[in-house]
């Protein structure tokens, strides 16, 4: 299974929406930390809001954050929610394209390896992605220096 690009920028968002805490956080600036379009991720947050995982505010000084606590944002609902196509071959959408679907043993095997798929990833919410929060905050350069 592969997941779409828009999949994988929405969880990219999410696990720097989620180092970033509270702050409110241009579209754009997550654009630059991944090297993405602005415009995609733009698309991205917009999605993200509709479904009430992000929370967007507008004007200036806006920008977007996580609307849930990291541990309520699900990984397989996310998923689930951003992908438009979850057809691993064409006979999952389309019942009777195929000449061999009534004794056909690939589908059902299929079907249950996607149902593993996300159950693994109903098993992880965005909190536990988080876990290495140190080790992020350094990577995406957002590490703070205390006061001495």
């Amino acid at each position: 299974m592969r997941l779409t690009e828009h999949t994988d920028y929405a969880l990219r968002m999410l696990i720097y929406l989620g180092v970033c805490g509270d702050r409110l956080t241009p579209a754009g600036e997550v654009a630059d930390i991944y090297g993405l379009s602005k415009n995609h991720l733009l698309k991205v947050a917009t999605h993200l809001t509709t479904a009430g995982f992000v929370q967007a505010v507008r004007g200036h000084g806006g920008g977007i954050r996580l609307a849930l606590p990291p541990g309520e944002i699900n990984i397989g609902a996310v998923v689930r929610y951003t992908e438009t196509d979850m057809s691993i071959v064409p006979c999952f959408c389309e019942p009777g394209i195929c000449r061999i679907e009534i004794g056909c043993l690939l589908r059902p095997a299929l079907q249950s390896a996607l149902n593993a798929f996300l159950s693994v990833l109903d098993g992880v919410t965005l909190a536990d992605l988080l876990r290495p929060k140190p080790v992020l905050e350094d990577l995406f350069g957002l590490t703070r220096t205390l006061p001495s």
